[in-house]
């Protein structure tokens, strides 16, 4: 069986607030050092992204997956986008960012020219507003190719998504009503996790992806899914896709999961007086600041609980696609050398530790202890990966926009 690390949903240079290194041969390179083999390439929908698509990617034969036309690296890349819809529906402002997964260019141009016809600004940011609705998005890209793949993003962010507790909605049947058989997947997003997501019954026959939104190349494969081929030939499109859909623990192995807690909207709170507190915390308060008094943003947790129909304890995780949690590499060198995660002393440990043992991903999760003490300058390197192995971390929540912090040395 071949692995295959895959990473569906990602920006380019041309969304709002990412970096402006985040081109393809970049992309690439990096993909190689984090272990991700299949990367999103983010942002079709831009017009100067897509030229950049088109002029270095070609398509690996018929397969739907694409790589670097100069060969230089071995990353495979999928057609993906994200979209941002704000619209009113059933008296309510909605807010959703959803992921669009593309068959091929053809597919891409068709899209494209659909939204452009409706009026839709594609040159203003990688990740376009539009005042479509989720279902209308739904239908075009239904008729445009019955392969073309609409995911929910970052489903409980409070923001911007289909369970959001700012502007989203309490089912997906809510949102898109008699197309809701054609969404078979939802991304948990950094603030939760599949356990959480698995206290809601109605997500029973939904399955859940993990992708890491980079809006850097530090960030690329933060969260991602693992899944297992017979050989090269069965890595397509249709089989990459088939794997989500069928909910098949043979081929769609595991996904790679930040703790929750470290997403920036797990707990309730409000930044501006730094409040974090719990969601029974924030029911005694009624969801008001008890320092300011004004309205909190409610969390990814508590959100959850709101919906949930079942205790943690009754999930029966036989049934779903297993998951394994990280801490990124940078992180745990950072604590345990007591500096910054963006010092030079990280930088310097973490491209030794690459050369030396394998990518990013083989050293946290696959690479023999022993190997890893070999080649560390530091000794609590290898304590912080045997507790994130182990799970044996100290979380502190992030809260209001706020990422929050795993301690693995403590």
């Amino acid at each position: 069986m071949i692995k295959q690390i895959v990473d569906l949903h990602i920006h380019s240079k041309y969304a709002r607030a990412c970096s402006p290194l985040l081109e393809l041969p970049n992309i690439a390179k990096k993909c190689e050092e984090k272990g991700v083999n299949i990367c999103a390439t983010g942002d079709f929908t831009h017009p100067a992204w897509l030229k950049h698509i088109q002029s270095e990617l070609k398509e690996i034969g018929d397969t739907g997956l694409y790589q670097l036309k100069n060969f230089q690296s071995v990353t495979k890349f999928i057609l993906s986008t994200e979209i941002s819809c704000v619209y009113k529906h059933k008296n309510k402002v909605r807010r959703l960012h959803l992921l669009l997964i593309a068959p091929n260019i053809e597919a891409v141009l068709k899209f494209n020219q659909e939204l452009a016809k409706r009026g839709v600004s594609l040159h203003s940011d990688g990740r376009p507003i539009m005042g479509l609705s989720s279902k209308e998005i739904l239908k075009i890209i239904i008729a445009i190719d019955q392969k073309f793949v609409m995911i929910p993003a970052h489903a409980w962010t409070p923001w911007f998504a289909v369970f959001g507790s700012k502007s989203g909605y309490d089912s997906l049947e809510e949102c898109f009503e008699e197309l809701t058989p054609h969404i078979f997947a939802i991304e948990t997003g950094l603030s939760s996790d599949p356990t959480m997501n698995r206290r809601l019954k109605q997500l029973d026959g939904i399955v859940l992806v993990s992708n890491s939104d980079a809006h850097s190349l530090d960030n690329l494969g933060r969260e991602a899914n693992v899944f297992g081929f017979n050989n090269e030939n069965d890595i397509n499109f249709n089989n990459l896709i088939n794997c989500i859909k069928s909910n098949d623990k043979t081929r769609f192995l595991y996904t790679i999961e930040f703790y929750p807690e470290e997403g920036m909207y797990h707990n309730d709170g409000h930044r501006l007086c730094n409040t974090n507190i719990l969601p029974k915390e924030s029911k005694k308060y009624k969801n008001l600041c008890p320092k300011c008094k004004k309205e909190l943003t409610v969390g990814v947790l508590h959100r959850v609980d709101d919906l949930a129909d079942r205790l943690e304890k009754d999930i029966s995780n036989k049934k779903f696609i297993p998951h394994k949690y990280i801490v990124p590499l940078r992180e745990i060198i950072s604590e345990a050398l007591g500096v910054g995660v963006k010092s030079k002393k990280v930088e310097s440990e973490y491209k030794n530790m690459i050369s030396k043992i394998g990518n990013e991903f083989y050293i946290l999760l696959e690479a023999p202890l022993n190997v890893i003490k070999n080649n560390i300058s530091n000794k609590n390197i290898l304590s912080g990966i045997k507790n994130m192995r182990a799970g044996k971390v100290k979380r502190i929540s992030g809260f209001d926009g706020q990422y929050g912090k795993i301690k693995t040395i403590y």
